[in-house]
């Protein structure tokens, strides 16, 4: 027997590959599989990014796993939480023994003759390249660049004397004590940032071009610890999962179709988070649509309690170039550092970065069209896993590793090889992949798969409907080809 040959070859231990695992062992429990993690642990963005705050921006009850209850008191959780959470999954079902640490993927050939993929696998410790196969690929490895985050060009950024800090590669020994320091950005990485460090530094300046939309909301649901306590954590989880996930969708909806009456509303609810005499207008006012882009939220309102005790502010500007002593701003303001912290987004990357060939023929992904928003046409047995811009991402994840499953399910009772989704003629091209204006996404959509005029070629983004279409709806949809096993 092949010992580098699995039925399931799982890429990724973060969340999407937890959830993977467990759905795979549950469901198909004759399917051997392997999770291959690039790093040497578990947790993906949770061991990955170490700057001080980092927390959860998704409640826990639809954040965590629907198969596993979250236990803990905050409901917006700190990232040692999650983390600990995500290791107690792993070992309480066993997946520690299927994954396979420091194998980082380059590449992935799949054969049509031979109904499988060989999977190039690099072991990072030696740079060892062993070649894996399986007949079903699952991506699970997150949407971005785990090596370097997104930074912008700026002018004379040498010539700056302090410190220069991406959150992606936070320095354990950084010491921003009593000192002068700016956050570039305002979105969800810089608002769980200048709050935590507020306290000690002599100052944070948060420097934004423009606003972003923030909502206060406590970090425990008091009623929902209540509710623990006498019903007991399953029946509890259950319906705070529930709740939570219906307030999302009813408050996204909202937010399409009454967008001026939701955006008046947020922002007097800043308004009334802060000084009376506090220029909301300028600093707290976005320019687009309440969830065009993704909104942050502020635990107990920290970030808003920062800024009135005068250990934090927010300057609204452009910047011109880095000098030694700061940043000289547009308007001809220089804002004085001595550690810039450039929370200015992600590198985002497709299918984990995994150059990716069909029949010697190499795939360019931003030429197929996506399938279910998880399959992408004319590339057999390969699901990748993108979770929700307008809920918590492990909805979609345990959603996809649901389907995975009874698709793979149905491909052996039926006994087909694979399967591949095909585009006919009636299907145009529709719009981006994703209906969504933040700076991240946007400057990285070349990359990304065409959306269709139709379902099941569109990339939904809304968990009720998706719960029919893929926990429920047929496999077999004619949208779907399948290839029968060869006697």
């Amino acid at each position: 027997m092949n010992q580098n040959h699995f039925n399931v070859i799982v890429v990724g231990a973060g969340i999407s590959g937890i959830s993977a695992g467990y759905h795979l062992q549950k469901r198909c429990p004759d399917q051997s599989f392997a999770i291959l993690e690039s790093r040497d642990t578990i947790g993906g963005t949770w061991d990955l990014f170490r700057y001080p705050g980092i927390r959860s921006d998704s409640d826990m009850q639809t954040m965590g796993f629907r198969f596993k209850p979250w236990k803990g008191v905050k409901n917006i959780a700190d990232g040692p939480s999650i983390l600990s959470y995500l290791d107690e999954t792993v070992k309480e079902n066993g997946l520690d023994k299927k994954i396979h640490f420091n194998r980082r993927v380059n590449e992935a050939s799949w054969s049509s003759r031979n109904s499988k993929w060989t999977i190039q696998v690099e072991n990072k410790k030696t740079q060892e390249l062993k070649d894996f196969t399986c007949d079903f690929l699952f991506l699970c490895g997150g949407y971005y660049n785990y090596k370097e985050g997104y930074t912008p060009h700026f002018e004379g950024k040498d010539n700056f004397s302090g410190q220069i800090v991406h959150p992606q590669k936070w320095p354990d020994d950084l010491n921003y004590k009593n000192k002068e320091v700016v956050v570039i950005g305002s979105g969800a990485t810089a608002v769980t940032i200048i709050p935590s460090i507020a306290d000690e530094a002599e100052h944070v300046t948060m420097l934004q071009r423009s606003p972003t939309y923030f909502v206060a909301w406590p970090d425990e649901d008091k009623i929902g610890n209540i509710l623990h306590k006498l019903l007991g954590s399953k029946i509890a989880y259950f319906m705070l999962r529930l709740k939570n996930i219906y307030f999302q969708w009813w408050f996204f909806q909202k937010c399409r179709k009454v967008p001026k009456r939701v955006k008046e509303f947020l922002i007097n609810e800043v308004r009334k988070k802060l000084d009376i005499n506090y220029d909301v207008d300028t600093h707290f006012t976005p320019n687009y649509n309440p969830w065009d882009q993704r909104l942050c939220l502020v635990p107990n309102g920290d970030l808003f309690n920062a800024i009135n005790e005068g250990k934090a502010s927010v300057v609204t500007d452009h910047i011109d170039k880095f000098t030694k002593e700061g940043i000289q701003l547009k308007s001809g303001d220089e804002l004085k550092a001595d550690i810039i912290i450039t929370a200015t987004g992600l590198n985002l990357e497709v299918c984990n970065g995994i150059r990716l060939l069909v029949d010697n023929d190499e795939v360019d992904i931003s030429k197929t069209m996506t399938y279910k928003g998880m399959m992408f046409s004319n590339v057999p047995n390969l699901v990748a896993t993108f979770g929700y811009t307008n809920a918590s991402w492990t909805l979609r994840a345990d959603l996809t590793s649901e389907y995975v499953c009874r698709l793979i399910n149905f491909l052996n009772k039926k006994g087909y090889a694979y399967c591949c989704p095909r585009v006919d003629q009636s299907v145009e091209h529709d719009g981006n992949w994703l209906d969504f204006s933040s700076g991240y996404i946007t400057r990285s959509m070349h990359k990304f798969p065409m959306q269709g005029s139709r379902d099941p070629w569109r990339n939904t983004q809304n968990f009720p409907r998706d719960v029919f279409a893929i926990r429920w709806g047929n496999i077999d949809d004619n949208e779907l080809k399948f290839t029968a096993l060869e006697n």
